[in-house]
């Protein structure tokens, strides 16, 4: 399979390039920025780029069979201080992006979008894929749109894709001083010894998949033709920020000063993944704990990936 990955110098798509050269496949990848942890991999052709360049874009896409959309310039919190900005440069530039899958007779599409957002304030637990989706911030409106414009695209040009909605990835390389993340966020704060920021009271209660697990499920989905293109991916459990608190003093065996604050307008109270159909159809489910996830994540941190 020749795959193209839109930021796949990321943390999430890192990680997926690992696993699709584990597989054999050929990769290249198009991102803003070079890996923060690594140097380039031996076997993964690279282009450097702006999402929003469109003939930078056009020629990462010259003869590629899959690709896999992970790039997003905004975050739930910085989408509503920018709504527009949020739109054309994610919304818009990702019409482009189907534009020229058709035209070049791209396979599919495999898009990243957000299990946390797209659902809004959920009326039941665990959210399945078919639960109403009403988002809080504009972040899960442009990734909602998104999936949107999938379904049209295919209805009206065969295009093929699958969309996953992962709860809260979090493990080795994922930037702690990032604007996302509280695991690793707290983890380098902690071995800093520093104090740790929480939005709330915190029982705001989450979904954290580790990022091997979350892999394991794109690359799954993104390899099979199943009745379904909408996969949530999670741990299926919701863990409050205190209890993930509790999680990590035990596994790193240190403490650190907690300072709440006021809780902000688009978190949701609680929200976690129902995963049933992935563990059916795609015979995924996540394998690595939360203590043990946590565990991996505390050993690299402590390791002084640069910041």
């Amino acid at each position: 399979m020749k795959a193209l990955v839109l930021g796949g110098n990321g943390f999430i798509g890192s990680h997926l390039t690992d696993r699709l050269l584990a597989e054999g496949h050929d990769v290249r990848v198009f991102d803003k920025y070079e890996e923060r942890c690594r140097p380039p991999l031996r076997g993964v052709d690279y282009h450097l780029g702006d999402f929003g360049n469109r003939g930078l874009l056009a020629e990462a896409l010259r003869g590629r069979e899959v690709v896999y959309h992970l790039v997003w310039n905004t975050v739930p919190k910085t989408s509503n201080d920018d709504a527009f900005f949020d739109v054309s440069s994610n919304l818009a530039d990702t019409l482009f992006l189907l534009d020229e899958c058709i035209r070049r007779e791209i396979g599919r599409i495999v898009f990243i979008s957000s299990g946390g957002t797209v659902y809004g304030n959920p009326r039941s637990l665990p959210v399945s894929e078919e639960s109403p989706t009403e988002p809080l911030c504009s972040y899960g409106i442009t990734k909602l749109a998104v999936e949107k414009y999938l379904a049209l695209y295919r209805h009206l040009h065969g295009l093929e894709y699958v969309i996953l909605r992962p709860s809260n990835p979090y493990g080795i390389r994922q930037n702690p001083l990032g604007a996302q993340g509280a695991v690793s966020v707290f983890l380098w704060r902690l071995a800093r010894g520093e104090s740790l920021d929480i939005w709330g009271d915190g029982s705001v209660v989450r979904d954290y998949v580790f990022i091997e697990d979350l892999v394991d499920g794109i690359y799954r989905a993104s390899v099979s033709r199943t009745p379904s293109g909408i996969f949530n991916l999670g741990s299926g459990r919701g863990i409050s920020l205190n209890q993930l608190l509790s999680v990590i003093r035990t596994v790193t065996g240190r403490e650190a000063a907690v300072r709440y604050s006021g809780g902000r307008r688009f978190d949701v109270p609680e929200i976690y993944l129902d995963i049933e159909r992935a563990r059916r159809e795609l015979g995924w489910e996540p394998a690595t704990s939360l203590e043990d996830g946590i565990g991996q994540t505390w050993r690299q941190i402590l390791e002084a990936c640069r910041p």
